[in-house]
């Protein structure tokens, strides 16, 4: 099998379990977090070191909900059950600066996790990982488009970059910013980030400290307020139409 042919094999199955590597790299993080903590019980637990890798996450969050909000109907989104779909392609907007930017958010997202652990070469492996994995995903995302839309899709990745956003090729956004996609398809990632974020000072708390983080912290109400979101959308998304398209 040609070098091409194995990529492209490769970055299909890897887009359609893309959902899994935040766990893989959640749990390794969690074993380097611990292990860190417990080599070092009497480390200074200076907040706004979390509160910096927290503010990185959160502006992966935003650059997901910028590139969802002006994205055309009928495009992979989250779909990962039967691979590549797309009607059209955006090429304003935020896919103006960069051909991927919803792997932006995610890289970002992920990346202020990663810091959670203070460790240099863990944050390291996780670039190099995810440079590694979304590589392939990224390919064969390419491969679909240019047999899908041929010399339009080609003219346009030859003058935008594939992950680093370029800010001198900006184009108004074609599109009209969309908050019922933002909220249906986001509520999740709220959700995991607040948990994530609670996780990681809980154990904290708990190693340095001999006790679980308090309950009536900035962190446990974020937790809570996120929490009682996802409930309520999932409600309205279950017993009404309200979500179920745009007005």
């Amino acid at each position: 099998m040609a070098l091409r042919d194995e990529m492209r094999n490769n970055g299909d199955v890897l887009f359609k379990y893309r959902s899994y590597l935040p766990i893989i790299i959640l749990l390794v993080g969690l074993i380097v977090f611990i292990q860190s903590k417990l080599n070092y019980e009497q480390a200074e637990w200076n907040e706004y070191d979390n509160i910096g890798c927290v503010i990185v996450s959160i502006i992966g969050l935003l650059v997901r909900m910028i590139t969802i909000g002006y994205s055309s109907n009928n495009t992979s989104g989250r779909n990962t059950s039967v691979g590549q779909i797309a009607e059209s392609i955006n090429t304003t907007g935020i896919y103006a600066l960069c051909r991927h930017p919803l792997y932006l958010g995610n890289f970002l997202m992920w990346l202020g996790i990663a810091m959670f652990t203070m460790n240099f070469w863990f944050i390291m492996a996780f670039i190099l990982l995810f440079y590694l994995y979304y590589e392939r995903i990224m390919y064969a995302e390419e491969s679909f488009l240019l047999e899908t839309f041929g010399s339009y899709y080609l003219d346009y990745s030859q003058h935008i970059p594939a992950f680093i956003p370029d800010f001198s090729h900006w184009l108004p956004p074609a599109n009209k910013f969309s908050w019922i996609k933002v909220i249906r398809q986001e509520k999740a990632g709220i959700l995991n980030l607040s948990i994530v974020v609670f996780l990681f000072k809980s154990i904290e708390g708990y190693i340095l400290f001999g006790i679980w983080y308090k309950l009536n912290s900035y962190w446990f109400w974020l937790l809570i307020f996120s929490l009682v979101w996802y409930l309520i959308i999932k409600l309205i998304q279950k017993n009404t139409t309200l979500l179920a398209f745009d007005r």
